[in-house]
């Protein structure tokens, strides 16, 4: 029987039902999600549990999605942590061009379809394997 992995994710997002559903989407496929309400709360989050993969929002109150990116990026524990930004469609183009310059290791817009969601993921982690 091959040993099943479980990957951790977090996803800082100041919109809980959008945490709620990212955890039941990934949930499904063995993904353990742990959601942060804001920058601040999310940083802690990654320094505590270095995660597999980062899910960011850009725009929250407090410190923003990309505050929290670069401070992860400034950090030797947390530099090398996948990041996928989750942003709003009417972003403005120097967040993308930011992004794209910054070199996250993807986006999402929202509103997203849950097999948008799980392709970005998989991308990045692979595909979940089941014993």
């Amino acid at each position: 029987m091959a040993e099943t992995v479980v990957k951790h994710i977090v996803c800082i997002e100041d919109e809980p039902e959008m945490i709620d559903l990212i955890r039941l989407i990934l949930g499904r496929r063995g993904f353990e999600v742990h959601g942060a309400p804001g920058g601040k709360e999310g940083l802690e989050l990654v320094r505590q549990l270095i995660p597999d993969l980062v899910l960011l929002d850009l725009m929250m109150p407090e410190m923003d999605g990309w505050e929290v990116y670069q401070q992860m990026k400034a950090e030797e524990t947390t530099r090398n942590i996948p990041v996928i930004v989750v942003t709003a469609k009417a972003q403005n183009i120097d967040k993308v061009l930011g992004l794209h310059i910054a070199k996250v290791d993807d986006y999402i817009a929202k509103p997203f379809g849950p097999q948008e969601l799980l392709n970005s993921v998989e991308k990045i982690l692979g595909p979940k394997t089941t014993p």
